[in-house]
Parts: C-alpha cells; sequence; structure tokens
C-alpha cells in the first residue's frame, strides 16, 4: 500500500552495503521503519533524504508491522540552521533520542510529536537548546506518567510558603514540612511550573538567566534518574561537551 505520511527521521543506520533503515517519527502511527533502498549510493535521489532531522513528507510502500519502503521525500524544513552548530545538534539528537523512549510509554503519537517539531524549530531558529530542552523534558514527564505535583505541598496540601521541589517526593514542599530536602530557588521553581503549560511552538522570546537554567537543568536531572528508568547517550555526550566549554 503506498502512503504519503508527515513525520520526521530520528534515527538511520546502515544496512548492508548501499542501504539505510530510518526510525521515522510518523504523526498519526508513531516510530515506524523504513528501508531506504541504495540511499548511500551518490548518485541516488535518496541520498540527501535518509538523514536524521529530514521533515517533510514521507510517500512509502507501507508494510504493517515490518519495514516499509522509502519512495521519495518531499521536504518540509532541512533545519539547517541546527546543523551548522554542534551544540545545537547535540540537543537535537537529544530531543530525539528522549522522544523514541517515552513514544514506547505513551499513545499521544500526535501530541508528541507536535512537541518535538516545534522544539526543533525554534532551535532552529536561534533560540536557547539548553533552555527548549528543559522545556521538552519538562512535558515529556506527563507522557511517562511521573509529572511532579506543581500545584501544592505533597506532604500536606498546602499552596503557601513553597520552598523547593523534591524529586523523591515528586513535586512542591512547603516551608512547614520541610526537613533535609535540596532547595530550589522561588525563579527555577516558577519558571518549571511555567514550562509545563508554555506553547512552545508560541514562544517568541526567551530571556532566562544562565545559572538559573542550571538549576532546572540538575533537578530535570535528578527527576529523571529517580523517577523515570531513563538513561539516554546524547545528555552524556552534551555534558562532555559542556565540560570542554562549547
Amino acid at each position: 500500500m503506498i502512503l504519503q505520511v508527515e513525520g520526521i527521521i530520528l534515527k538511520a543506520r546502515d544496512y548492508k552495503d548501499t542501504s539505510k533503515i530510518l526510525d521515522v517519527y510518523v504523526k498519526e502511527k508513531g516510530i515506524i521503519g523504513i528501508l531506504s533502498k541504495g540511499c548511500k549510493s551518490m548518485k541516488s535521489p535518496l541520498r540527501s533524504v535518509s538523514e536524521p532531522l529530514i521533515y517533510g513528507m514521507f510517500t512509502i510502500y507501507y508494510k504493517e508491522d515490518k519495514l516499509s519502503i522509502l519512495n521519495a521525500v518531499d521536504i518540509n524544513q532541512s533545519f539547517k540552521n541546527i546543523k551548522k552548530n554542534i551544540e545545537s545538534i547535540s540537543y537535537s539528537n537529544f530531543f530525539s533520542e528522549l522522544v523514541l523512549q517515552v513514544i514506547k510509554q505513551s499513545d499521544e503519537k500526535e501530541e508528541i510529536y507536535a512537541i518535538l517539531i516545534d522544539s526543533l524549530k525554534k532551535v532552529d531558529e536561534g533560540f536557547s537548546p539548553k533552555v527548549i530542552s528543559n522545556i521538552i523534558q519538562l512535558k515529556m514527564l506527563n507522557f511517562l506518567g511521573v509529572f511532579p505535583n506543581l500545584e501544592e505541598c505533597v506532604f500536606c496540601g498546602t499552596t503557601q510558603d513553597i520552598v523547593t521541589i523534591d524529586s523523591n517526593n515528586h513535586g512542591f514542599v512547603c516551608k512547614g514540612c520541610h526537613t533535609n530536602q535540596k532547595l530550589i530557588s522561588k525563579k527555577a521553581m516558577q519558571l518549571i511550573r511555567m514550562f509545563n503549560y508554555v506553547d512552545i511552538g508560541k514562544i517568541s522570546k526567551l530571556d532566562i538567566n544562565e545559572e538559573v537554567n542550571e538549576e532546572i537543568s540538575k533537578f530535570l536531572d535528578d527527576y529523571y534518574e529517580k523517577n523515570t528508568g531513563i538513561y539516554l547517550d546524547a545528555k552524556r555526550y552534551i555534558k562532555k561537551l559542556t565540560l570542554i566549554d562549547i
């Protein structure tokens, strides 16, 4: 069956000498495997459209529960600005790897797809990939079923005198219930709560202090480690790049 589907390539791996298998996030179907036959040949029309972050309309010979076959791609956006910068590339790879893990645990295919595409577009437009990374990570917790309580103290239910967010207890902690939980700044807590509601596609300005953004990043690292079971190679690579001051 020949289909035209909107999607984005998240991962590409070599198959035999001349072909590749593509993991394509299709808007309506989730992740499907597509064989791009002969795409490694210099003369192949599929060569330039069989790489990660190619986003467009895929014409495929669709085989349910089997490898589909790629016929052609009409590109919507190639994210050329992302590909000019190693930091942007690294964060975009992280987005892709994260989504590949999350989609396995969620049926909300189209909503996750929209968040991913909007995130990549904003990075391509020049918005901070570090900030966008924090926003997409926070939103993905909704689909993993482990989103923290950002409405009230997880111990007593009050909305007053909130002093931190605790990874172990999954949410806000007030002054009266606080014991030895690590404190997080008020600004960081405000942004974390805002990130959950913000529509990434409608962001027109991001003016966030680097120190506060790093505080949010550390909280999310800790929260993912303690509550999701997801460990991503791309995130470890980003940390290595940070150490060499990209």
